[in-house]
């Protein structure tokens, strides 16, 4: 497992044509989803969990980042696909939406990736409260491990190399080690960087223990 703290765009230019086998991403949706500070000091009894503003979410990548994408990765799981549809192939069969289990609260019910696998489209239910698992919830946009298991599980094969481009808390790379699957991932921002980092380490020293 390669993590580093470090912009995607420098990591993936170290790497040939279709070196890894899978890109799972998850960039900002451009929707100034990354904080909540604001929102609960207007609201206290809002349930979601207080994260510091910061501004990564305030714009979606650029064709840049996703033509250094697909040059890299063989096949792509792109969550927020909603967001840049522009960027993606539009005849792709193998969609996948997250129901969050939870419905008619202030967030989505539901989160849709781009899949370019030919393969239907699947809906996988599972509670969006799980993702306070593994260290609680340190990032505003963080996605349970158990859902990464699933992605896995589906849609890899033991031996492929995989690639995060956006680590954010680090729940990919808990679902990689206990699969084991080879990770390479990145964030930019350091606050996350470390709280990802430090997560992932009390996950595989608990493992230890058992």
């Amino acid at each position: 497992m390669n993590i580093t703290n470090e912009d995607n765009m420098e990591l993936m230019s170290r790497y040939p044509d279709k070196y890894f086998d899978l890109a799972i991403v998850d960039p900002p949706y451009g929707i100034d989803r990354s904080g909540q500070e604001e929102t609960f000091t207007k609201n206290p009894k809002h349930k979601r969990k207080s994260h510091k503003k910061k501004d990564w979410d305030n714009a979606t990548p650029t064709k840049k980042y996703f033509d250094e994408l697909f040059r890299v990765s063989k096949n792509q799981i792109i969550w927020g696909a909603n967001y840049f549809v522009e960027h993606l192939n539009k005849g792709t069969m193998g969609w996948i939406i997250w129901d969050k289990g939870q419905h008619g609260l202030s967030m989505s019910d539901c989160e849709i990736a781009y899949g370019s696998f030919n393969k239907a489209t699947r809906v996988y239910t599972i509670n969006r409260g799980l993702i306070s698992q593994f260290g609680g919830s340190i990032h505003p946009t963080q996605k349970p491990v158990a859902l990464y298991k699933w992605i896995l599980t589906k849609y890899a094969k033991q031996g492929d190399k995989i690639l995060d481009t956006h680590l954010g808390s680090g729940s990919i790379a808990i679902a990689c080690h206990d699969l084991e699957y080879d990770l390479t991932a990145c964030e930019l921002d350091t606050e996350y960087f470390d709280a990802a980092m430090k997560r992932i380490n009390n996950h595989k020293k608990q493992l230890k223990l058992l």
